[in-house]
């Protein structure tokens, strides 16, 4: 595999970047900064590097060192990505879009369940920007209409000297192909038509729609019934389907997703009640005819 180590020249602004709908040129790290920390930005510190084995892991590290909340790494390369469940995953290099972003919420400990919600519609409203429409799969995965996977997010918390933090992580499938990933259910913006696969472009339009998702909910206190859970609905693969749920002890709930509730659960209706469910896994199930 070709591998750049060189960046390219920086640009002022991200117009200036070409675009090639099977380009896998290195994250352009001036242009990204260029972009992210302007005057009275809330992002303090944009960290692209070439390779890392997990941005969530490098990211914790600067966490509990210090860092301020507006902290972000990507990198061109994630060798030992993990997700949900501990899955772990690699993709070839520049194929993918591997982030991580470092919050501190000021707002009450149970809302903070949220944040992988809220990340989730970040990534609809970037992906949108380049002419690709998904949804959200609860708890953390962004689908394409047939449910293929084109994301996954991860949410870690981690205690550090001021307090505790979240780390949050989100790989996004760019121009990876089906015979490099080997896993059917999964896609990439480059199969679904994207009018950009410039990672570099992409990674401004994640970091700043999660920026204003963030600032909404913040100043709303963490309450999603200020406008996050609608948006959350308005774009679920999950809520009007039949589901099945598995949990770590093996036992499974099976019925209709009807709802989120107020702490970012999603309601199964089974034997004539609702459950909310916190963690599980969760398969979309073909609906009943």
């Amino acid at each position: 595999m070709h591998r750049r180590a060189s960046r390219r020249a920086g640009c002022d602004t991200l117009s200036s970047v070409t675009d090639d709908a099977h380009d896998r040129s290195p994250l352009d790290a001036e242009a990204v900064a260029a972009a992210l920390r302007t005057p009275g930005s809330w992002w303090r510190d944009v960290r692209i590097v070439a390779e890392s084995a997990s941005t969530n892991a490098d990211l914790r590290a600067l966490a509990a060192a210090g860092a301020p909340e507006g902290t972000l790494v990507s990198t061109d390369h994630q060798t030992a990505g993990r997700g949900r469940l501990d899955r772990g995953w690699e993709t070839p290099w520049g194929s993918a879009l591997a982030t991580s972003v470092l919050l501190r919420p000021d707002v009450p400990a149970e809302r903070w369940t949220w944040l992988p919600l809220l990340t989730g519609v970040a990534v609809v409203d970037a992906l949108a920007d380049v002419g690709v429409d998904v949804l959200l799969k609860w708890p953390n995965d962004v689908v394409a209409a047939d449910d293929r996977k084109i994301a996954g997010i991860l949410l870690e918390r981690v205690e550090t000297p001021s307090g505790p933090a979240a780390v949050v992580g989100c790989g996004i499938n760019v121009t990876v192909r089906a015979d490099e990933i080997g896993v059917p259910t999964a896609v990439s913006l480059a199969d679904l038509g994207a009018t950009s696969t410039d990672r570099t472009t992409l990674l401004v339009a994640y970091a700043s729609a999660l920026e204003r998702r963030y600032a909404g909910w913040a100043a709303a206190g963490g309450d999603p019934a200020a406008g996050l859970r609608d948006a959350y609905l308005a774009v679920s693969a999950t809520v009007g389907r039949p589901v099945r749920a598995t949990f770590a002890d093996g036992s499974t709930l099976e019925g209709d997703a009807v709802g989120i509730d107020t702490g970012g659960r999603v309601e199964i209706a089974a034997a004539g009640r609702v459950s909310p469910v916190s963690a599980g896994d969760v398969v979309h199930l073909r609906p009943r005819t």
